[in-house]
């Protein structure tokens, strides 16, 4: 499959072009932002910068201080369905242009990549460092009194692989693998209850 290269903000058209299953290598200006920051955008707060086309990254980083400047040691995703309670709100309030991180979310975070032209993007768990490798900068850091891995750091990536897994368009790999699972468990118990039956 070919990678396709998306550069952070991410223009309108590009975000409808992109769909389920297409391999992205991302570079450009990405924002990271845990439970903290996103109950805190989904409750009224102002972001420190425009969040329009951004990728919003679940992550919390592992960042130490090297003179005058900080260093990501580690920037593995954070489980996404953590943030299904805001995301939606946040989505339709400053219309990102992906957000980022492992395992999926939920349909209220569905009708709103849908509804305000957004994707999720899949990163790999347990590669903290090889995502780390990716970041060619940290620009800056806002919301500190949040703490370290859950300020908001603003960082550019180059060529960061990650997966289309829910698009614009309402498509969701992640609610397709659980209606090809809940299918395969039911033919399962169907078929053992039949046995059960003729014994």
């Amino acid at each position: 499959m070919d990678m396709r290269r998306i550069i952070s903000p991410i223009a309108p058209g590009v975000i409808r072009d992109l769909a389920v299953g297409d391999m992205v290598s991302l570079s450009g200006r990405i924002v990271t932002g845990r439970d903290r920051v996103h109950r805190y955008l989904a409750s009224g707060g102002t972001p420190p910068i425009d969040l329009s086309g951004l990728v919003i990254y679940h992550c919390g980083p592992l960042v130490v201080e090297e003179g005058r400047h900080w260093k990501i040691t580690a920037a593995g995703p954070t489980t996404s369905m953590r943030e299904e309670p805001y995301e939606a709100d946040v989505i339709e309030r400053f219309r990102p242009g992906a957000i980022m991180g492992k395992g999926g979310m939920g349909e209220n975070t569905l009708s709103a990549l849908k509804d305000h032209g957004c994707v999720y993007l899949h990163v790999t768990g347990g590669a903290a460092q090889y995502i780390a490798d990716r970041i060619v900068r940290v620009e800056s850091v806002y919301l500190k009194d949040f703490g370290q891995p859950e300020s908001m750091w603003v960082l550019t990536v180059q060529d960061l692989p990650a997966l289309v897994t829910m698009d614009s368009h309402g498509g969701s790999l992640h609610g397709s693998i659980r209606r090809e699972s809940l299918n395969r468990l039911n033919t399962l118990l169907d078929r053992r209850f039949d046995e059960g039956r003729r014994t």
